[in-house]
């Protein structure tokens, strides 16, 4: 099964992903979400497997930086203007939408 994940190429924790995922022999193409992502295509399918609570990184300076207006806005044009906001990483495999680093996708996905 391929995987491919989404995310910046400055971002430690998609550098870690990198890493663990091709230590346990799952190597993942990177894509960059700034750059080389069409979120256009992409944002529908995450936002539907995930939702917006689990998209969006309510942590981040952009998030702190925007209008209520613009935080209560539609989610997927949000995230097309803004896609640092997007939580990272973002790996997709068989279908599946993961979101994030923590246990429960790295049990998914290395064990």
């Amino acid at each position: 099964m391929s995987l491919t994940l989404y995310g910046l190429k400055n971002c430690d924790t998609c550098k870690k992903a990198l890493k663990a995922l091709e230590a346990a022999g799952r190597p993942a193409e990177f894509v960059d979400i700034r750059t080389e992502a069409d979120l256009s295509i992409l944002l529908p399918t995450w936002l539907s497997q995930a939702g917006p609570d689990v998209l969006i990184n309510r942590r981040s300076t952009t998030w702190r930086n925007l209008t209520d207006g613009e935080r209560s806005g539609d989610a997927q044009a949000l995230l097309m203007a803004h896609p640092t906001l997007i939580k990272r990483p973002v790996i997709e495999a068989a279908g599946e939408v993961y979101i994030g680093w923590g246990k429960n996708v790295q049990a998914s996905l290395i064990s």
